[in-house]
């Protein structure tokens, strides 16, 4: 337990006004009943362990939901859990199939998900709920912010609401709280992935299963580790058909404080299969809780490298309401 310099200067004073009336007690001790002196050594220690095992008590701080309710953790029955997450992803590079990098025109590619989670077991090891992923693409050479462009322009833009995805998350072992495992079914709502060299979402169904593991040092740090695993399946004409998707990510946090933190993340993604491509990405961010329910995100990152992908920049930013 680490101790402030205002805890420890209190209790050394709570200690020393203890041992103070304990050495007046003891002056009556010996004048009334000669109390042995090494059984009044003995009272000592025992209110001083009393006293360390008290200040360390009082100094414990509840932990805010940005550091007890990582994705690993699995909430409560009747507890919910909302998330709106929004990427802004923009690229004026891609690397080809031999990793090298080469200069395009701007494309931009805004992505939106909603996530609801309840929990539903007495046990707190089961949650459901849905996912909801609304897409806006430019290209052409647009800015980066043309996402947002209430214009509609069939020759360099498409947006939409692009798939839905029940899901259940469950703790798959009783004795490990901090490991968790989410599937799900995306099920495309788009009909065309591209329409006039633009490109909105694939068609293919995707299963996905996602792994969570966090793990604290103290706390002050915590290590959050995901696998994030897919298969892409049903539609022939889609880029992603029969492909498989392994994509580990680390994220390391510091918390200043227990409502505050930032964090330091390193991402890979290997697509194989009939398509293949992969990445990597490394990035930083910050949590803030601002409320008892309500705290709120934003992280950066930047794809380092790559094949068959493009090499640009994602910036983010997210609403978390737990309740």
């Amino acid at each position: 337990m680490i101790i402030d310099n205002f805890c420890f200067y209190a209790f050394v004073s709570s200690w020393y006004s203890i041992t103070t009336q304990c050495e007046i007690e003891k002056i009556q001790i010996i004048k009334n009943k000669k109390m042995d002196s090494k059984k009044l050594v003995v009272a000592i220690l025992l209110l001083f362990i009393a006293q360390v095992g008290y200040s360390q008590d009082d100094d414990t701080t509840t932990q805010s939901n940005i550091q007890t309710y990582t994705p690993s953790k699995l909430l409560n029955k009747g507890q919910w859990d909302i998330k709106w997450f929004n990427n802004l992803y923009t690229e004026t590079k891609f690397a080809n199939s031999s990793g090298t990098s080469l200069s395009k025109a701007r494309e931009n590619y805004f992505t939106s998900t909603i996530e609801a989670f309840t929990g539903v077991s007495e046990n707190n090891r089961i949650n459901i709920g849905a996912i909801v992923e609304i897409r806006s693409n430019t290209n052409g050479g647009r800015q980066a912010l043309s996402v947002f462009s209430l214009k509609d322009d069939p020759s360099s833009e498409r947006k939409g609401i692009t798939s839905i995805a029940p899901a259940i998350k469950f703790q798959p072992f009783r004795n490990i709280g901090n490991f968790s495992i989410q599937t799900a079914v995306h099920i495309p709502l788009v009909k065309n992935e591209t329409e006039n060299g633009v490109f909105l979402d694939q068609t293919a169904w995707t299963f996905q299963n996602r792994f969570f593991y966090d793990y604290s040092f103290s706390s002050e740090w915590q290590l959050f580790a995901e696998l994030n695993t897919e298969y892409n399946f049903g539609d022939k004409a889609s880029f992603a058909n029969n492909t498989f998707v392994f994509a580990p990510g680390l994220f390391l946090s510091y918390f200043p404080s227990s409502d505050f933190t930032i964090l330091g993340l390193a991402q890979h993604l290997q697509r194989f299969g009939d398509f293949t491509q992969d990445f990597t990405a490394l990035g930083f961010g910050a949590k803030y809780q601002l409320s008892s329910i309500l705290n709120i995100e934003t992280i950066y990152t930047n794809f380092v490298r790559g094949t068959n992908n493009g090499l640009g920049q994602t910036f983010n930013i997210g609403l978390r309401a737990l309740f």
